[in-house]
């Protein structure tokens, strides 16, 4: 369903994703109180939801819309104003599952937009489908799975110096799982790239200062890595770092995409990997595409750490799942796991 009280806008979204082979538009709305009405009347697995709408808005409809089904997966439609992609990560720590900038030259002719939109819907709708399929088969799921994860063998390493995050459909939710009152215990400077544009990355540090509890922000050039902070990678810059006499400084660069990303995570890992060696854990979360492979390849080859999130707990298993069929993970780890298995190896315990 599309819900957008420009009719324009809503025309545009629902033909891009009408042609789409997998996709049916089911409903339209112009407003809260009609998608909430269409919800009764259709089955839906995603819903497109504008922001800005008279009467019933968007995070008003948002928690209604969840009532009714609390497994639907809402993508949060808005441009790209600070306010909006404050509102639009706001939307994601109440259920909403995705977000959505529309470009400010408008919607006609936006491709990036478009084929931004097709692939979040499609991801989202597998995703649903997979929750659903788990739910129905959780009791032999769960008789299957507890024993191999306690036969997983503890393995040594090098305590790192830096912990290293990559993360791109679906991660404003997983980095918020996996950082969420982050433990004292962990020093490490931890360095973030996550595929957003520039408005939306300054917030989502806003964000992680207050559910991680430290210090997260945009990183700056020049700037030196310090214990206990979080620097997440600027929207369309690359973050590098670059050695310095007992550890290193931030770099910015404006080189064009990599993976057709700007950040990317491949430069951030490649310049992380010689300056830490083996003092490196790195994790990949779920996100779509292969960015971060060559990245932790590096990583690897200098005795760093990688850890990726699983299948079943990944909106796209397309980052992870690289580097997991690469061989290059010392673990495969549902989200929930992740968050613990960092402290471990933050604070030099195997796991």
């Amino acid at each position: 369903m599309v819900v957008d009280d420009s009719a324009i806008a809503r025309g545009i979204v629902t033909r891009t994703l009408a042609i789409e082979p997998g996709i049916n538009v089911v409903a339209s709305a112009a407003n809260g109180l009609m998608a909430l009405k269409a919800m009764k009347a259709h089955p839906i697995d995603v819903v497109v939801l504008d922001i800005e709408m008279p009467g019933l808005d968007g995070m008003e409809t948002l928690p209604r819309l969840l009532e009714l089904d609390p497994d639907l997966k809402v993508i949060m439609a808005s441009s790209l104003s600070r306010r909006n992609a404050d509102i639009s990560l706001r939307a994601i720590s109440l259920g909403a599952c995705d977000y959505v900038p529309k470009p400010s030259s408008g919607l006609g002719g936006a491709e990036e937009f478009r084929r931004e939109l097709v692939q979040k819907v499609l991801a989202h709708a597998a995703m649903r489908k997979r929750s659903v399929r788990t739910a129905r088969v959780e009791p032999v799921r769960e008789a299957v799975q507890k024993p191999a994860l306690l036969k997983r063998e503890a393995k040594s390493f090098e305590k790192p110096s830096v912990i290293a995050i990559g993360s791109s459909t679906g991660g404003p939710q997983a980095l918020a799982k996996v950082l969420a009152n982050l433990d004292p215990s962990i020093e490490q400077p931890i360095v973030i790239t996550q595929h957003m544009p520039a408005t939306f990355t300054a917030l989502l540090a806003e964000h992680m200062t207050r559910y991680a509890g430290r210090e997260a922000a945009e990183a700056r050039d020049g700037e030196p890595l310090m214990p206990r902070r979080i620097y997440v990678a600027p929207g369309g810059k690359h973050l590098l770092l670059e050695p310095r006499a007992g550890g290193a400084i931030v770099r910015l660069d404006d080189g064009p995409p990599e993976n057709s990303c700007k950040p990317a995570v491949d430069p951030m890992l490649r310049s992380l990997a010689p300056i830490y060696k083996s003092r490196v854990l790195t994790v990949i979360l779920t996100g779509m595409g292969v960015d971060g492979l060559k990245g932790c390849r590096e990583v690897v080859r200098e005795g760093g750490i990688v850890l990726a999130q699983d299948q079943a707990s990944s909106v796209v298993w397309g980052m992870p799942g690289a580097v997991a069929q690469a061989g290059l993970c010392r673990d495969i780890l549902p989200l929930a796991e992740i968050r613990s298995a960092i402290g471990k190896i933050a604070r030099g315990e195997a796991i």
